[in-house]
């Protein structure tokens, strides 16, 4: 352990997912110094309109929420 959940917008490639997955997971082992066999990490796509539900549950309601972003997620589904 640890993992790493990474939820985005639909679009991306595949070969991007895996390309941030592993840049994400080698930082991690980095600032943390685990073992790179120990780190998971999952990608999950949303559309605009699904991503409202999960932005409130994920960031909004999140107490162990580290780094705030600065959008509004109304602008997505302009």
């Amino acid at each position: 352990m640890p993992h790493i959940s990474i939820k985005m917008l639909k679009g991306r490639t595949d070969a991007q997912k895996q390309a941030a997955a592993e840049k994400l997971a080698a930082a991690l082992t980095e600032a943390i110094g685990c073992l790179p066999s120990h780190i998971s990490v999952s990608v999950e796509d949303f559309t605009p309109e699904e991503w409202q539900e999960q932005y409130r549950k994920e960031v909004t309601e999140d107490p162990h929420l580290v780094v705030s972003p600065e959008y509004d997620p109304k602008e997505l589904l302009q």
